[in-house]
């Protein structure tokens, strides 16, 4: 498979626009599906850029069919997992599912893959494979069969009938009706590794990590490493790496308008105090400090950003991130005009 040697359309518009997007969370909610999307059209009312939904089955809501249900209802903003688990599903199943979700987009698709995690890892339940009965090898073999899943899937859209015969996947003739974006939605890989960065460096549009299970880069600090072993592994293929967007991802992300506010909202979440996961995965501050926070992420080299709210009724963040903090953000930092 040939190194990208364009950039993306979809990566062009928001390359230096410093946009954000939210993953939603409703799995605690007792009618989490019809809050999602329901969800989805306050995001997109807001102005976000994206919606993105985590794939974890036996947690929350499918996130193909309610991706595919908030395409129905939204007109602008992109639609992606972030990300979904390679090893959940075959490959040409996820082909149709990532086509058919661009069609009924009109081309928002966005195809977020990752090797899956798991959760008693990080204090957080039991190993979701386990529960699903799905093999979880080392992570070796599942970057390896992520590899041969993204060479099925293009070719599943691109070279049809398509027929693979791999270590991990063995396709026969595969055909699937090609996505609406060209030449297809973009490719967003998860994960801070060297070796999976090095993936994003041969297949990806757009790199995401974040703190814990989202790569293990907490901080600005890291994001810059992590940007640098990306452009290394760029370097070592031929690849601009201008030609791939890089992202951030949050937890929880929790903003107030003052500290008093934000100490509230805090207790209210946290009643006992904050401990373990959320020790390191919460990032609560005031608008000011949301500002400074996501400004030193841009100076690492960030150029997007994702969160997640795991209360999916905290309006006040979605605002004051989207009239508050992104506004100054973009003035301080995106390209001016010429005159």
């Amino acid at each position: 498979m040939s190194v990208p040697d364009t950039m993306h359309p979809w990566v062009s518009e928001r390359k230096g626009q410093f946009r954000f997007a939210a993953q939603l969370n409703a799995g605690d909610h007792p009618e989490p599906g019809k809050t999602l999307i329901e969800a989805a059209k306050g995001i997109e009312e807001l102005g976000f850029d994206a919606v993105f939904l985590g794939d974890h089955p036996v947690w929350t809501p499918d996130v193909y069919l309610h991706l595919a249900a908030m395409a129905m209802v939204t007109e602008r903003i992109s639609l992606g997992p972030i990300v979904a688990a390679a090893p959940y599903r075959n490959p040409v199943v996820s082909a149709r599912l990532v086509s058919d979700l661009d069609r009924l987009s009109n081309g928002r698709a966005v195809n977020g893959l990752g090797i899956g995690w798991n959760a008693s890892e990080w204090e957080m339940g039991r190993n979701e494979f386990d529960m699903l009965g799905i093999p979880y090898p080392p992570t070796s073999a599942r970057q390896d069969q992520l590899e041969e899943y993204i060479t099925i899937m293009r070719g599943a859209w691109h070279a049809p009938p398509f027929t693979f015969e791999g270590q991990h996947y063995q396709i026969t003739e595969a055909s699937i009706s090609p996505p609406v974006q060209q030449p297809e939605p973009p490719l967003l890989i998860a994960g801070g590794g060297k070796r999976t960065l090095g993936q994003a460096a041969r297949f990806a549009d757009m790199v995401n990590f974040g703190p814990g299970p989202a790569g293990g880069t907490a901080g600005p600090q890291l994001a810059a490493e992590r940007l640098g072993v990306l452009r290394e592994q760029c370097a070592a293929i031929g690849r601009n790496p201008d030609h791939i967007l890089t992202s951030s991802f949050e937890h929880w992300l929790v903003v107030a308008p003052d500290q008093a506010a934000l100490d509230r909202k805090i207790a209210k979440y946290f009643p006992d105090g904050i401990s373990g996961f959320w020790g390191a995965g919460l990032v609560a501050k005031t608008v000011e400090g949301t500002i400074d926070y996501y400004q030193e992420f841009i100076d690492a080299g960030i150029e997007y950003f994702v969160f997640q709210s795991l209360d999916i009724f905290d309006r006040e963040t979605l605002e004051l991130v989207e009239f508050e903090v992104e506004p100054v953000l973009h003035a301080r930092n995106a390209p001016q005009p010429r005159r």
